[in-house]
């Protein structure tokens, strides 16, 4: 589902749960559901035809008794198995026998940490005390050359100011790892929120500068001071927004592949001295480096030569405040909410804030916290029944792909190669990262948040130049998603998602197919999507296909562009279909993958043809709806259609069934039915 941070998306495609923040108010969780009742009616809508509304169906019950929570922009399954580690996860973190533990050792680190973050009281006591020194040395900046020193360090310690610098596998030599730069430096969550005229991206523009007039009023600036620092700023970020790449452009693995040397880079953005800028973040020799948007680091060299030094002080100042925002006062932190929570997804109150905590946590000692997780959640069983359903997902793709009547021998040939040389991870990694190095106050959370970045930060760019470990994880175990990497060939499944309504450790075949089964085969089939398919069985970019079969492909490709554009959101907002089509093809491709695979599967472990009622095929497809169920605002939705490349839930169970027969089958749907289409409109890739 997910892999890394959307600032390193550069080479791993992902398919996400899509759930967001946590409520203040109690929430009742539903236990995991037993075996014999996985498909529950209760969750059902039978009020409904299933060929009329089959997502309705399915999970029409669930839906009326889930409305969103206040603290939530979405309400979902995932979201259901989120809490529930949420609770166990905090169970490791806030055991009181950790602060009593040897200080240094990993324990004490973690009850340290939990500790700092819930004083709230030091925290508002301390102001903005975290913020001072640094933004002493901005307002001591006295030259454009003095710039790169400190987006360097702010890079290290705080913010991403301008661009993103991270270690990964050049593209074209899967075995090595390269500096990456690609853009950054935006307040608001993506470019065209700064160049559209629409009314959504207007009210957020004026809703960002509310936030920045809030902020610097809690800083104790004057009003006059507050509206040139908000004029400098939106005009800063515009330019940069004018000259990044859209979304869409960023899914061309081909456009993001850019490699220099510093020299060459240093002549295609002449007025940033990156040679400085790498000694700075402690890379004296960085080597070749792939610049992701070229034209982005030109734009940035013109505005080192034109912008005034002034608006660059004012630009890196809000970099660094929005940085450290976690360790601020309580004023601060509602401020940002206001915005990126209420007026981005119309969450109507944040976290609570062991919930924040524990999320900043995941992200600074998550495999620390994960180790003890899956010692307690995770059973062996589950490894062994997700072991055999890959393998059984991977014959059902290579058996797939051996009948395709649209591909060539040859390059048939090359995509069972690939397959072949997939690689699994399941539940947990077999060796964990080593956080000795990272120090712990066990009174200042915002030191605490600096030496965590910071740690991770060196450890990121500290691989640049080294050969590549195929070992590592990119989520931690108690993490709910999986994700597909084409630079490693490679699908992993944190133990986190390995639970109900996702897997059923003794579930029935159909139900487990139905709901993991979709899952690995939708990232199974992201090998294969418009972008995996560009990366060889080793994980390089090179184009195996045979010419006429990438023809071929694209022409398919289009028609799910096409297909999705049709669904709308709004009246007048549809989903993006060149923005989603990799999880589109994903999500069709899995799902007929696992029914292949779970076909396979009941000739050897045969099954009531009916459970609870309902036949094979039917809890099939029931339970592969069932993951996808969920609530959102629409502040959400329209925010989810911008910038994310998976559809929302309901597509991603209504797009998949509409091209799969045996869907008609198993509940009779014909013409006539709303959601029939004529099997020539059908579209079947893998």
């Amino acid at each position: 589902m997910n892999h890394k941070p959307i600032i390193l998306l550069s080479t791993l495609i992902v398919i996400s749960i899509l759930f967001s923040g946590c409520t203040q108010q109690p929430v009742q969780l539903p236990e995991p559901p037993q075996d014999n009742n996985a498909i529950q009616h209760v969750n059902m809508d039978l009020s409904v035809a299933p060929g009329d509304d089959f997502y309705r169906y399915a999970n029409g019950g669930w839906i009326d008794a889930n409305p969103v929570p206040e603290a939530f922009a979405q309400y979902s399954a995932g979201t259901e198995v989120w809490l529930r580690n949420n609770e166990q996860v905090k169970a490791v973190v806030a055991d009181p026998k950790l602060l009593a533990a040897a200080p240094g050792s990993i324990e004490r680190k973690i009850g340290d940490f939990y500790a700092t973050g819930m004083d709230t009281n030091t925290i508002d006591a301390a102001g903005i005390s975290a913020l001072k020194e640094t933004l002493e040395q901005i307002a001591r900046l006295d030259s454009k050359e003095a710039l790169t020193a400190m987006v360097a360090y702010q890079h290290k310690t705080s913010s991403y100011p301008l661009f993103y610098v991270y270690a990964d596998q050049d593209e074209k030599n899967s075995e090595q790892v390269i500096a990456n730069l690609t853009q950054s430096g935006l307040g608001m969550t993506d470019r065209d929120q700064y160049l559209d005229d629409d009314e959504r991206s207007v009210a957020l523009r004026e809703a960002y500068q509310t936030f920045m007039d809030t902020i610097f009023s809690l800083m104790g600036d004057s009003d006059e001071d507050i509206k040139k620092q908000i004029n400098a700023i939106m005009a800063f970020e515009t330019r940069l927004a004018e000259n990044s790449m859209t979304r869409v452009e960023q899914r061309d693995p081909e456009k993001g592949y850019n490699p220099m040397s510093l020299s060459e880079l240093q002549s295609l953005s002449p007025d940033f001295d990156f040679a400085a800028y790498f000694s700075g973040i402690g890379i004296s020799d960085p080597g070749t480096i792939n610049i992701r948007q070229p034209l982005f680091f030109k734009a940035v060299s013109d505005m080192i030569a034109d912008v005034d030094l002034g608006d660059w002080k004012i630009y890196l100042r809000w970099n660094h405040i929005q940085g450290k925002m976690g360790a601020l006062p309580q004023t601060f932190r509602d401020a940002s909410f206001a915005f990126y929570g209420t007026a981005v997804n119309g969450t109507e109150k944040p976290q609570p804030r062991w919930r924040q905590v524990l999320g900043t946590m995941n992200g600074s000692l998550g495999e620390a916290i994960g180790k003890t997780y899956v010692a307690k959640h995770f059973p062996p069983a589950s490894k062994s029944r997700m072991l055999e359903l890959v393998e059984n997902l991977k014959i059902a793709q290579g058996e797939r792909i051996k009948i395709l009547d649209w591909m060539s021998a040859e390059t048939k040939e090359k995509a069972l190669a690939k397959l072949a040389t997939m690689s699994v991870k399941i539940g947990y990694p077999d060796k964990w990262t080593d956080y000795s190095t990272m120090t712990i106050s066990s009174t200042d959370y915002g030191a605490n948040l600096e030496a965590a970045r910071s740690f991770h930060f060196l450890k990121k760019i500290s691989k640049i130049g080294k050969p590549v470990d195929r070992e590592e994880w990119f989520m931690n175990p108690q993490t709910v998603n999986a994700y597909y990497s084409p630079s490693l060939n490679e699908i992993v499944f944190p133990a986190g998602i390995l639970q109900p309504p996702f897997f059923f450790p003794d579930g029935d075949e159909a139900v487990n197919y139905g709901a993991i089964g979709v899952v690995i085969g939708h990232e199974i089939t992201h090998g294969f999507d418009d972008q995996g398919r560009k990366f060889d069985a080793r994980g390089n970019m090179e184009d195996w296909w045979i010419e006429e079969d990438g023809l071929k492909f694209e022409v398919k490709a289009q028609l799910v562009v096409d297909q999705y554009n049709e669904f709308f959101i709004t009246d007048s907002v549809h989903i993006n279909g060149e923005l989603t089509l990799g999880e589109n093809i994903a999500d069709l491709g899995g799902l007929m993958i696992s029914y292949q695979a779970m076909l396979e599967a009941l000739k050897t472990h045969p099954e009531p043809e009916k459970i609870a009622g309902f036949t094979q095929s039917q809890r099939f497809f029931l339970s592969f709806a069932q993951i996808w169920r969920g609530t959102a605002r629409e502040a959400a939705l329209l925010q989810q259609v911008q910038t994310d490349p998976h559809s929302p839930r309901e597509f991603r169970v209504l797009g998949p069934i509409v091209n799969t027969q045996m869907w008609y089958d198993a509940f009779s749907v014909e013409a006539g039915d709303s959601l029939f289409t004529e099997a020539s409109h059908r579209i079947k890739i893998w």
